[in-house]
């Protein structure tokens, strides 16, 4: 329901969503254009990767929320001419609908907001923006399940794998399901290796960096936004990575009271198993 969230203005004056059925603010401390912009366009390197792609450039979306991050994406490189298809995940997308009634206050959704109402009727949208081809789709429903179920060829292809993905769940503690091993095993082995995909997020645990390891992702220390000094980002690729987490972050990580990675959907902290650092020890990121 609506009356579900509320706008917020935050200690820079900068407005926000905030959903009180979670008590959760979107975007809390640096508001949704600036967050947006560090942690994920200009640490995907968006703009240089879409200079020299050609065919179609995938995009997921996770937690699409009121689409801050979404439109940081095409805002950003609308300017290239690249064809974007971009894809939405979310259990709702009620906090977009809310956000669209307030578009001037956040400040966000300038020359989108046709294309956000028939994006929110009908769950797609296509249209050129400058040089930019958009195909954007909305999946609606609870994500790992989702992922557990594209496991076919044939799957893979109607959704399409990513070269990039936008991951903003809410956190841990509040959403343990978007955090978990399996989740996140599931998503590595859908990638393709022979297209590079990178994924920052906001936390810098070490329970997420470790589960992420154990997934299959090489894993480096990712931009600094709001009070955060890191973010973290994941690739399948070392490429991607351009400060991996190294030896003295595996010593920390096997030091701390909270690494043991989440394998149901049940929030716990725990140290790391000797399993789980024998397992990392392997990891070609910290194996040559």
């Amino acid at each position: 329901m609506l009356n579900d969230y509320q706008l917020v203005r935050l200690n820079n004056g900068i407005c926000s969503v905030r959903s009180l059925a979670d008590d959760e603010t979107f975007h809390p401390v640096i508001g949704p254009v600036a967050e947006a912009e560090a942690l994920y366009v200009n640490q995907l390197r968006l703009r240089d990767r879409l200079h020299n792609h050609s065919g179609a450039f995938v995009i997921w979306d996770v937690g699409l929320g009121a689409a801050a991050n979404a439109l940081a994406v095409l805002r950003a490189t609308r300017g290239i001419a690249c064809n974007i298809r971009l894809v939405s995940f979310d259990q709702t997308i009620e906090p977009l609908e809310f956000a669209l009634g307030y578009a001037a206050d956040l400040g966000y959704f300038g020359g989108y907001e046709n294309h956000l109402k028939e994006f929110i009727r009908t769950h797609r949208v296509a249209f050129q923006d400058s040089k930019q081809s958009v195909d954007w789709e909305f999946h609606l429903g609870d994500f790992p399940a989702l992922i557990q179920k594209v496991e076919s060829r044939k799957q893979k292809a109607e959704i399409q794998v990513p070269h990039a993905i936008l991951f903003d769940a809410y956190s841990p503690a509040k959403n343990p399901a978007m955090w978990t091993l399996p989740l996140f095993t599931n998503l590595f082995q859908l990638l393709d290796p022979q297209r590079p995909c990178a994924m920052p997020t906001y936390s810098r645990s070490t329970i997420l960096r470790v589960t992420l390891l154990l997934a299959g992702f090489f894993v480096g220390v990712g931009h600094a936004t709001g009070l955060k000094e890191e973010t973290t980002i994941a690739s399948n690729t070392l490429d991607l990575i351009a400060e991996p987490l190294n030896a003295r972050w595996l010593e920390r990580a096997r030091r701390s009271h909270s690494a043991e990675p989440l394998l149901e959907p049940v929030y716990s902290r725990a140290p790391m198993s000797p399993a789980t650092v024998e397992k990392l020890r392997r990891h070609p990121q910290f194996s040559h």
